[in-house]
């Protein structure tokens, strides 16, 4: 169990009136419990205490409380450092498949983090790098998943895909996602990808709309460098291909860059309650049934 002694606030980029009121129980449990807290640039201003980037938060506490939804999760995830901070989602969202305590449940919630009933979850990052040339020109990180397409045209584009330098297929598709296990419910599972448990090491890569219809999602072990060559051209001025990150993060493609993403040596450390499972949650969100 980790010694809680400083604990970070991080919320979407406005904290809405109806969320306000949990907010401020939140932080007022968290003071009762005497733990220090620090505030992130969204959340400081509603306390009238100084606010923090997300980066610096991450790097100064032993567990950020994210308020949102998975998107507010996966904005947080890509600025951990090397420090092992906790993550613990709080979910103002829609969804929730990562951040799954919903507002009534803070009480309760935080009383079990100060006795230590929780497990922590290690979920693996992707760490996305792009070159040019031969030279490294952008490097990123995923938690769900990377996705070369063109932007918001469905026209099919030619990429060559390699495995530890070897050839794995020609695709031509309208796209295609590299998805880690945590992100395989999102993006990837819509295009026909399988659902893979978190403790999976592995990546699941899947065509968008496959002009080859022999050619289905595979699953990598995650020990593995994948690289993904851009074989073609825009076809106007106005209408990149572009490479984006967890459906956030966006970067124009060129011909010939090669796309290289492999397991990245930092991870997230989720908070999951004892009681709560995968399972579980797989049945209530993608309604499997009771």
């Amino acid at each position: 169990m980790v010694k809680l002694e400083k604990i970070g606030i991080i919320a979407k980029h406005t904290v809405p009136e109806k969320h306000r009121t949990c907010l401020i129980e939140l932080v007022r449990l968290l003071e009762k419990n005497k733990g220090e807290i620090m505030f992130d640039e969204v959340t400081g201003p509603v306390f009238n205490k100084s606010g923090h980037s997300r980066a610096h938060v991450l790097s100064k506490v032993d567990i950020a409380i994210v308020l949102g939804g998975d998107g507010t999760l996966l904005k947080t995830a890509r600025c951990l450092g090397k420090k092992p901070t906790l993550i613990l989602g709080i979910n103002m969202g829609n969804v929730g498949f990562l951040t799954s305590i919903a507002p009534k449940e803070i009480a309760r919630s935080v009383t079990r983090l100060f006795k230590g009933e929780y497990i922590v979850d290690e979920r693996d990052l992707l760490r996305v790098t792009v070159y040019r040339g031969g030279k490294k020109i952008h490097t990123s990180m995923a938690l769900n998943e990377a996705v070369i397409n063109q932007g918001g045209f469905a026209r099919v584009i030619d990429l060559d895909v390699s495995v530890n330098k070897r050839k794995l297929a020609k695709y031509r598709a309208d796209g295609l996602i590299v998805s880690t296990p945590t992100g395989s419910t999102g993006h990837s599972l819509s295009s026909g990808g399988p659902v893979v448990h978190p403790r999976v090491d592995a990546f699941i890569v899947a065509p968008i709309c496959s002009l080859r219809l022999g050619v289905r999602p595979i699953i990598i072990p995650g020990d593995r460098i994948i690289e993904i060559t851009l074989k073609t051209e825009w076809r106007e001025a106005k209408k990149p291909i572009v490479l984006t990150v967890d459906g956030q993060e966006a970067f124009n493609l060129h011909k010939d860059d090669i796309v290289r993403l492999r397991t990245s040596s930092r991870n997230m450390r989720m908070v999951r309650f004892k009681g709560t499972n995968y399972y579980a949650m797989l049945r209530k969100k993608l309604n499997w049934g009771a």
